[in-house]
């Protein structure tokens, strides 16, 4: 959600804070402000809407100081409007601060404060920390203290960091379930709600716990707890580089990033894949090597998944794999819903929460809500949970007990696409692994599954080869007067329907629904006319015929038909489909991971062509870190 930037060391920080609001503007945004503190005072300049805005009123601002925060709003209290924009300031303006999360109490504190005299010029939580921590100033010489003392007053999920003209040495941040990393330079550091945003100026971080606080100066960091404990932390280098969140030549990130699966799904292979193994040397030890404990997968009854959007459909596809390879009864709940409504507990029972950013508020808390439930539970009863995510340093890995780690790399794009493609292999390697352990199908069979997502890379590339400017062609008949788009699909290849409509509804605004193919004569059949597109997935397997027939039917409703199927059945397609976008020959089986590339390449370019943000649609945020 809210991008959160700070800094303190020897170069001019006004800069410093842009270019690393700039690099969270995936993250979705209405508004923009920086604070600095220079020869005893604080500078504050906000901007309603993009960067730019907020660039065009630093022009004329000549700011030597190095010491700062930076914020990006995505508005939850208070309409998007510059006096609704962070940073937040008391009322002598003195102190400034910027928040991402959510303060519950605040209106109570709101009205606490005002009782006391103090006057309130927006209409957002954030207001109350600055406030509060002025008044706790006014009885001690320190800082952190005032902040330790106001975040005790304080409930709800939030990231914050504190700057002051009477401490111009010290930038304090805290953390209470919304993330927040610290970045260690020569002689300077900083603090950024996303390591994006300082990956150009250190590799060295350290990411703040729950209910941590620290104290940047010139000298150092120094971590305490809430309590008031200094906390003993060691910062670690990422392997990751700059160049990695530049765009090399694309027009768009989410473009780049397309391209990029290829090399994500090696990745995946060479991490997971135990290359000593070989189907019919009988091996007493698995092909999949994630790491997993004998206590999370022995005697397993049952494995319930939680996830939140395009996560939600990763999870769709593993389910199906973990019930028909693994043999393993299997839920996928929306966290959101799993939190006010959690299943009865079955023994046994393996909870796998899945998240992109691993700091997903509703994931996180469903997690940690379902760990709390079981606690006290006898063993069996008690949680089990392993988390699917791209940022294993993430909050999500203080909560379960095994990450698989998805290797996709920095996304910027918000519609995710590359991040999809790694889940849905994470789902792939667990099925697999559970699948040996259980002896639900034949090493000969496993090996013929690994020979097939061998093969996935070079598949992709295929696709991106020969289709994107079909793709492309096809993409401008929608993009005028087209405003409905159905998506269907059948078993494995029902939730690429749903991710389809998905992507095409996040980008190109344009409104779409997908259904399980059997299902259109139910119901939704009834929207079907000459203006509303069809994209039926129909990939070769045990459904094909079926989803060909519901095709069918749409067809004799006038509409027009786009088929997903691959490149051998694509003369016999042409008879029931209007267009048909081609995959390679793939076993059903494995046939979601090429299946959702051209769904990926139709939305992108339908957006591009209307000339649309496509990295940072509208009303959208990266990483969803509040409730």
């Amino acid at each position: 959600m809210c991008g959160i930037v700070g800094y303190i060391g020897t170069q001019a920080a006004t800069d410093i804070l842009i270019s690393g609001l700039e690099r969270l503007e995936y993250r979705g945004y209405d508004s923009a402000g920086v604070a600095t503190v220079e020869e005893g005072q604080v500078n504050c300049v906000k901007a309603k809407g993009k960067l730019l805005k907020l660039r065009e009123k630093l022009e004329h601002v000549v700011s030597k100081a190095q010491i700062g925060i930076g914020h990006t709003r995505w508005a939850t209290h208070g309409k998007p409007e510059e006096h609704n924009a962070h940073p937040h300031l008391n009322s002598a303006r003195t102190l400034a601060v910027v928040q991402n999360g959510i303060i519950e109490n605040y209106l109570e504190l709101k009205e606490e404060l005002i009782s006391n005299g103090v006057e309130f010029i927006s209409e957002t939580d954030t207001e109350v920390i600055p406030h509060l921590i002025s008044q706790f100033l006014a009885n001690s010489t320190s800082l952190l203290e005032a902040v330790q003392q106001t975040i005790a007053k304080l409930e709800g999920a939030f990231a914050i960091a504190v700057v002051s003209a009477d401490h111009p040495y010290e930038l304090i941040v805290a953390r209470q379930q919304a993330p927040l990393v610290l970045g260690f330079g020569q002689g300077e550091f900083f603090c950024a709600s996303d390591m994006t945003a300082i990956l150009p100026h250190t590799r060295t971080i350290l990411t703040l716990d729950n209910e941590e606080i620290a104290k940047l100066t010139p000298l150092g960091v120094e971590i305490y707890n809430f309590a008031g404990d200094r906390v003993s932390r060691f910062p670690r280098t990422l392997d990751w580089n700059p160049v990695q969140v530049e765009k090399q030549g694309f027009r768009h990130y989410m473009l780049k990033e397309i391209y990029e699966q290829p090399a994500v799904v090696r990745i995946c292979l060479d991490n997971y894949l135990n290359p000593n193994w070989h189907a019919d040397e009988d091996p007493d030890y698995s092909p999949i090597n994630l790491g997993l404990s004998p206590n999370l997968t022995d005697n397993l009854e049952h494995i319930q998944i939680l996830a939140c959007g395009t996560s939600w459909h990763a999870a769709l596809v593993g389910k199906y794999l973990l019930e028909q390879v693994a043999d393993i009864p299997t839920t996928v709940d929306y966290a959101s819903e799993f939190r006010y409504s959690p299943k009865p507990i079955i023994a046994n029972t393996l909870t796998v929460g899945v998240t992109q950013s691993g700091e997903t508020a509703d994931t996180i808390a469903a997690l940690e809500s379902e760990r709390a439930r079981r606690a006290n539970l006898e063993p069996k009863r008690q949680a089990k949970l392993i988390g699917i995510t791209n940022r294993p340093e993430s909050t999500i890995a203080q909560i379960v007990d095994r990450v698989i780690d998805t290797h996709a790399g920095i996304e910027i794009g918000v519609a995710a696409t590359k991040t999809f493609i790694a889940q849905v292999m994470g789902f792939y390697f667990l099925a697999l692994d559970l699948a040996y352990r259980r002896k639900t199908i034949s090493n000969s069979k496993i090996g013929e599954i690994i020979a097939g997502l061998r093969h996935i890379p070079s598949q992709i590339e295929t696709i991106l080869d020969t289709q994107a400017d079909a793709i492309e062609e096809l993409a401008h008949d929608f993009t005028t007067e087209t405003e409905d788009f159905i998506f269907i699909g059948r078993g494995i290849n029902f939730p690429i329907a749903l991710e389809g409509a998905l992507k095409l509804k996040e980008i190109s605004y344009i409104h779409a629904e997908a259904y399980p193919a059997g299902e259109m004569k139910h119901g939704p059949i009834a929207l079907l006319d000459n203006k509303v597109p069809v994209v039926a997935v129909a990939m070769p397997g045990s459904v094909y015929e079926k989803v060909i027939s519901n095709a069918q039917e749409a067809k004799a409703r006038d509409a027009r038909l786009i088929g997903v199927t691959t490149a051998m059945n694509a003369t016999e397609a042409a008879h029931t489909f209007d267009d048909v976008l081609t995959v390679p020959e793939v076993d059903e089986l494995i046939s979601p991971v090429l299946a959702v590339i051209p769904l990926q390449m139709l939305s992108y370019h339908i957006a591009a062509i209307k000339g649309l943000d496509v990295d940072q649609p509208r009303n959208l945020a990266k990483s969803v870190t509040v409730e």
